[in-house]
């Protein structure tokens, strides 16, 4: 009787989940379309594109932390080659942005691999040592070579076009940043639902019973680092292309790296509608604390203190815990 119930009492987006597993992303990305007019002034609809860039990077970040428990801290230097290859090919070989942008994210998703090797024999903070000393080296590399823009950075990056119709402003381009968002996250979902999700939960939980359960250990990690690295890749294509069209290495820093690490923590390891809206809030953040860039690391650093002490689950633990409450009492009632 109560299953019954619980059925006919299904929500809104299980029934909608129900007659395809796309309508409700098309619907949302519906919903979504007018919000470069609610803002205020173009500097907002430049946040909103900002954050979701910072939303791709962080769902790819989860994966890898998150789910396969693998504590990396070189995301940033994945995120900074996703970037300079993609302008590299756009403006030394003349590479058109449909084409740059499946070509870097090949270039990062192989630097993933690369990064994910010491995983192998290292666990813990000495693998998080390793990452960012791995990510600390792409940005002295780049700094240090003329051909990437060296210190002074590239610009002059060519904006999208579909004929003659170029996403050459932040309104513009938030109708190709935004669908590209909602597929990442789509596909975060249904890679994290399926059997290689479960594998990556096995491994974050107790890599030896994984291995004794029939898990290749090493190949899911390699494959965990592999995904992100594509997240990540992907995440800096946009970001390159963006108007004004112009990267540095001053915005692949340590402080950058630390600003993702709190999106996943602030929204909750493992959780990914959590990690969503920690973008949002940390990009905020970010944004209204950039004046201050000395105190920046203070303040991140006591979010994270006290959101590890107070919400060791992340705002995606509380709501989650919420639903679940509501459920049990629900179902206590009928």
């Amino acid at each position: 009787m109560i299953d019954k119930t619980l059925t006919t009492a299904a929500s809104p987006l299980a029934r909608l989940r129900a007659m395809h597993p796309l309508v409700p992303w098309v619907l949302t990305g519906i919903v979504l379309v007018p919000l470069p007019w609610l803002a205020l002034n173009e500097y907002q609809i430049y946040m909103i594109d900002f954050t979701c860039v910072m939303i791709l990077a962080s769902v790819g970040l989860n994966i890898i932390k998150g789910f396969a428990g693998q504590v990396t801290v070189g995301h940033i230097g994945l995120f900074a080659i996703g970037a300079y290859s993609s302008a590299i090919l756009s403006l030394n070989f003349g590479f058109p942005f449909w084409l740059s942008l499946p070509c870097a994210v090949a270039i990062t998703a192989m630097a993933g691999l690369i990064v994910g090797i010491p995983s192998f024999r290292l666990e813990g903070a000495y693998l998080a040592l390793v990452t960012l000393g791995l990510s600390e080296s792409v940005r002295l590399f780049i700094i240090v070579t003329p051909y990437l823009g060296g210190t002074i950075g590239i610009g002059n990056i060519p904006a999208p076009q579909i004929g003659d119709f170029a996403f050459d402003n932040w309104t513009r381009y938030y109708f190709l940043l935004m669908p590209i968002t909602l597929l990442g996250i789509y596909c975060s979902f249904r890679i994290l639902g399926s059997r290689v999700g479960r594998a990556f939960k096995a491994l974050r939980e107790d890599p030896i019973a994984a291995a004794a359960a029939g898990i290749n250990v090493r190949r899911y990690k390699l494959l965990a680092f592999f995904i992100s690295a594509i997240y990540a890749g992907t995440a800096g294509v946009m970001w390159a292309h963006m108007d004004p069209g112009y990267i540095s290495p001053n915005s692949i820093t340590l402080l950058e790296m630390v600003t993702m690490l709190l999106i996943v923590v602030l929204g909750g390891i493992g959780n990914i509608w959590g990690g969503i809206i920690g973008a949002i809030i940390v990009t905020i953040i970010h944004d209204l604390t950039a004046p201050y860039p000395w105190y920046q690391f203070v303040l991140y650093g006591g979010f994270i203190v006290i959101t590890v002490l107070y919400m060791p689950k992340g705002i995606g633990g509380l709501i989650e815990r919420y639903f679940v409450t509501r459920r049990f009492i629900e179902a206590r009632k009928r």
